[in-house]
C-alpha cells in the first residue's frame, strides 16, 4: 500500500512538472512587436504589420504579445526590446525606419533573438555605419511602384487636377509621390491627353501629423480645384480627409488601406506589410529567415499594390488593373526611384505638369 502511494505521488509529481512546465513555455511570447508608440489599430504600419504576426500566431497557435514604448526614441525602442526578449520572445517585428538605430544596437546584444525590421535598415542612428548581422532581416518596399499604380488609376479614372501632399522629404515618401506622377504620365500618354492636361500640386508639409494647419492647406488645394489628394504623410492624411469631407474632394491612401477612415479615400497605395510579415514568421519556423539580408518587396513577389475590392473607382476596373501591375511584374514599365532622378523636374513628364510648392 505505502509502495502504492509513492508511485501515486510520483506519478502526480512528474505530471504536475509536466504542466507547470507548458504553464511556464506559455506564460512567455514568442512573437512580439514594437510600435512606434502608436498603436496596433492606427491603420498604417502598426496595425499592418500585427494583422500579420497575429494572423500566423493563431493559425499556428503561438504565443504572441505587442510592446508600445513609452517614447518615441531610440533608448526607448531598445528598452521595449530588451522587455520582450525578457518575455520570451524569438522573433521581434519592428515597423518603420524609426526602428533603424535600436535594432542596430540590439542586434548584436540580442544574437539568439531574430529581428525583421519594416522599412528601414540598421544604423547607427548618424546614418554613418550601417549592418545587418544573420538575425536581421530588412524589409523595405518600392514605394515607387505603389505610387505608380495610384497616379495610374486615377488619371484612367478621368482625373486631372491632382495634388501629393507628402509628410517629411524621407526616402519612402519621395518615392511614393515620384512613382505617383510617374504612373500619372504613363497613364495621360496612354490616352492621348494633351500637353498640360494633367495638373499636380507637389508639397512636403514637414510633419506626419494631424493638424490645424495640414487641414486648412488641404482646403485650399480642393477650393482652388484639385480633385484628388495622394497623401504619403502619415497622420497628416487624415487631415486631408477632414478637408475632402468638407469639399467634395478625394483622397488616396499610403501604406495599407485606408478605405475605412474616411469615405473620401477612393483608393490606397499600400504596402503588403501584413503579408510580408506573416511570410518572415513562416520562414523563421520553416529554418528559412533570410537574416542578413536587405530585400526590397515589389511587384514581382506582390509586395505593394492597390485594394481593387474596397477602392472606389467607376471606370478603372481589375482588368486595367492587372495589366498594368503585369507590366511592372514584367518589367515593361520602369518606375524611376528618388536615386535615379534628381528632383521632380528631372521626372520624364510630356503631359503632366507639377506645381512645386515650397
Amino acid at each position: 500500500m505505502k509502495k502504492i502511494i509513492i508511485s501515486i505521488i510520483s506519478i502526480v509529481s512528474i505530471i504536475m512538472m509536466i504542466s507547470c512546465g507548458g504553464m511556464k513555455k506559455s506564460s512567455g511570447y514568442e512573437l512580439a512587436l514594437i510600435t512606434d508608440v502608436g498603436t496596433i489599430d492606427d491603420r498604417s504600419f502598426n496595425q499592418g504589420s500585427w494583422e500579420g504576426l497575429t494572423k500566423y500566431a493563431e493559425e499556428n497557435g503561438i504565443s504572441h504579445k505587442y510592446y508600445q514604448p513609452a517614447q518615441k526614441t531610440t533608448d526607448a525602442y531598445v528598452d521595449a526590446i530588451d522587455l520582450a526578449v525578457s518575455a520570451g520572445a524569438k522573433l521581434i517585428v519592428t515597423p518603420g525606419f524609426l526602428f533603424e538605430p535600436a535594432v542596430y544596437k540590439s542586434q548584436d546584444i540580442h544574437t539568439n533573438v531574430s529581428f525583421v525590421l519594416l522599412d528601414g535598415i540598421p544604423q547607427d542612428g548618424n546614418y554613418t555605419n550601417s549592418k545587418i548581422e544573420k538575425n536581421v532581416y530588412s524589409a523595405l518596399y518600392a514605394e515607387e511602384q505603389a505610387g505608380f499604380l495610384a497616379g495610374y488609376a486615377i488619371v484612367k479614372e478621368g482625373y486631372t487636377n491632382l495634388g501629393v501632399m507628402g509628410g517629411i522629404a524621407v526616402p519612402p515618401v519621395i518615392r511614393f509621390g515620384y512613382g505617383f506622377i510617374q504612373g500619372a504620365e504613363y497613364a495621360a500618354e496612354e490616352i492621348g491627353l494633351e500637353v498640360g492636361t494633367i495638373k499636380i500640386n507637389y508639397t512636403y508639409v514637414g510633419n506626419f501629423n494631424a493638424t490645424p494647419e495640414n487641414q486648412t492647406l488641404a482646403t485650399s488645394w480642393y477650393q482652388s480645384g484639385v480633385q484628388v489628394i495622394f497623401a504619403p504623410a502619415g497622420g497628416a492624411g487624415n487631415s486631408a480627409m477632414s478637408a475632402a469631407e468638407q469639399n467634395n474632394g478625394w483622397v488616396i491612401g499610403v501604406d495599407i488601406d485606408q478605405s475605412s477612415e474616411s469615405p473620401t479615400v477612393i483608393t490606397s497605395a499600400m504596402k503588403m506589410l501584413g503579408e510580408s510579415v506573416y511570410n518572415a514568421i513562416d520562414n523563421f519556423y520553416n529554418n528559412r529567415f533570410p537574416g542578413g539580408q536587405s530585400v526590397i518587396l515589389d511587384a514581382k513577389v506582390n509586395g505593394i499594390g492597390l485594394p481593387m475590392k474596397t477602392s472606389k473607382f467607376k471606370v478603372f476596373t481589375q482588368s486595367d488593373y492587372d495589366a498594368i501591375y503585369k507590366k511592372l511584374v514584367d518589367d515593361q514599365v520602369k518606375v524611376l526611384t528618388d536615386k535615379e532622378v534628381n528632383g521632380i523636374n528631372q521626372l520624364p513628364m510630356n503631359i503632366v505638369k507639377v506645381n512645386f510648392i515650397q
